[in-house]
This record gives C-alpha cells, structure tokens and sequence, in this order.
C-alpha cells in the first residue's frame, strides 16, 4: 500500500519548482525573440558567406569556402570603403562627443529655461535620417546652398561638397554630428547628475576653479559613461548608412566612391550586383571589425584603470 504525499507538501514542493524556475521563464521572451531575430541570423549570415548565392537565384547555392573573403580584400573598393567609415567615423565622433560633453556641462547649471534646453536637444535625434539627410543636402549644394553662400561672405569660393573627397566626407559627418550630439549630451548629464556635489563642494572649498573642477571631479566621474558613448558611438560609426546614402542618393558613395562607407558598399554588392554571398561577407567583416574596436577600447580603458591604481 503506497501513501501519497499530502497536499501541503505537494503545494511547497510546486513553490519550490516554480521559485527556481520562474527567473528562467521571465527572461525566456527575450531570448527567444533574441535567438530568431539576433542569434540565427547572425549564423545563417556566416553560413552564406562561404557560397555563391545570387540575388535572382537565391536558392542555388554553390560552395566557395573562404573566396568570398579573398575576392572582398582583393577589390580596392573595400578597403576605399573601409577607409571612408574609418575618416567619417573619425570626423564625426570626436566632435560629436567634445561637443556633447560641453553642452552637458553647461545644462548642468541651473539656467533659465534649462527644462526646454534638455528638451531640445533631443530634436535632432527624433528628426527622421532622411529629412535631415535631404535638409543638409540642400544646405550642402554647390550652387545655391546655404554654406556655400555663407563661405562666400567671408570671401571663400564656392565647394563641391558632393564632389571632392574631404569635402564630402566633412558634409556627412556633419549631418552624424548634428543628429547625435544632443543624445549623447543628455547621456552625459545624467551622469553628471549622479556624480556626489560634496565631492564639488570639497574641490571649491581648495579653491579650484569651474575648470580645474571639471578636469579632476567631472571627468573622472564620467569615465564609464565616456567610454560606453565611445563604444556605441564607434559601432554606430561602422554601420553607418543612410547618411551617406540619402546625401547624393548613389549607391556607390559619390562618383569616385570619395564617401562610400562598408554599410553602403554592403548594399552595392547584395542589392545592386545581386552577390548575396559577398555580402555577407562584407557582414561579417563589419561585425569582426566591431568586436576588434570595442576590444581595443576595453583593453585601453582596462590599462589605464590599473596605472591609475597603481598610483
């Protein structure tokens, strides 16, 4: 004769299963949205870049092993492109972050207005990459754009913006930084705000300076939030593509690819020569070149926070 457990053991041995496994299926939504959405196609993605896959017979699949890779770093046109996301992503991120980091200090005083000034700079952000792309393309115009009508004020001639290789390249980071610089401005702030006034308080009563009090209580309060903006903004950087696409409208980045990033030369490959297998190599080299810049920056900022405890 067998005797079952009674009902009040049964009920904890249930709250104890459900206790462990509950945080398992919270989580689960996410990481099953991650693995059909994230994960597969980042897979599926490697897996296509070792065939001959073309547009118009995707289905007919022909093995190339690594000769995708060999034909993509024997094409001059990557590495135009490489070094184009290099330039603009340089051109772009150092003053975006510079200029972030002053608008977040003076919105840390208490300005009049400050509420609406906050508000405001995210503007930019919420404006749609193809009106502010089309609005600066205007601005941009040789002939009858406003910057070149405001050069020749001052007695410059008149620049191809579209044309010209620096010029271009000026022109689409400056549509980066106007679009970014207030969110990353708003980043910085909150992580001003949380920075402890004594620490301020403490530092002015040494008599230090506003300067002297940014330099050595702002930023090194800031160091984890400069180095995630770094981070998303040199992945943001690497992506970059309707910027430089919407600018001109051409696929191949001007006529003499002058600003044709790796996001726009991904395009070219799998939507305008129909290679979808080149493509994803393109992909993974992109990706690749992502997880080399954020390791070097985690190994820099690491090495910098061990010579700063040593001392």
């Amino acid at each position: 004769m067998t005797l079952s457990a009674p009902p009040a053991a049964r009920g904890a041995a249930y709250r104890r299963i459900w206790q462990a496994a509950s945080p398992y299926a919270y989580i689960a939504p996410f990481f099953t949205l991650f693995a059909a959405f994230g994960l597969f196609p980042l897979l599926y993605t490697a897996f296509v870049s070792l065939y001959r896959v073309e547009l118009q017979t995707p289905g007919d699949m022909q093995w190339r092993g690594l000769g995708n890779y060999t034909a993509l770093f024997a094409d001059d046109f990557f590495w135009i492109s490489l070094r184009n996301t290099f330039t603009i992503g340089v051109l772009s991120t150092v003053p975006q972050l510079v200029m972030a980091l002053g608008l977040a200090h003076l919105l840390n005083y208490r300005l009049r207005g400050r509420t609406f000034f906050r508000t405001a700079m995210l503007l930019p952000y919420a404006t749609s990459v193809a009106a502010a792309t089309l609005v600066f393309a205007q601005l941009f115009g040789r002939d009858f754009g406003l910057v070149n009508y405001l050069l020749g004020v001052v007695g410059v001639g008149p620049v191809d913006w579209q044309t010209g290789t620096v010029a271009s390249q000026v022109a689409v980071s400056t549509i980066v930084i106007w679009r970014w610089t207030g969110y990353n401005a708003l980043i910085y702030l909150a992580g001003m705000q949380s920075i402890p006034t004594e620490l301020y308080e403490a530092a002015e009563m040494d008599g230090a300076s506003r300067w002297r009090q940014f330099v050595h209580v702002t930023l090194p309060g800031l160091r984890p939030t400069i180095v995630f903006t770094v981070v998303v903004s040199t992945i943001g950087a690497t992506q970059l593509f309707g910027e430089p696409l919407l600018f001109e409208g051409s696929v191949s980045g001007g006529i003499s690819h002058q600003y044709q990033t790796l996001g726009l030369y991904l395009y070219e490959q799998g939507w305008g020569f129909f290679h979808l297998g080149r493509a994803a190599a393109v992909a993974w080299v992109m990706f690749l070149l992502i997880l080399v810049l954020v390791g070097v920056n985690a190994l820099v900022v690491r090495r910098r926070a061990r010579k700063e405890a040593v001392r």
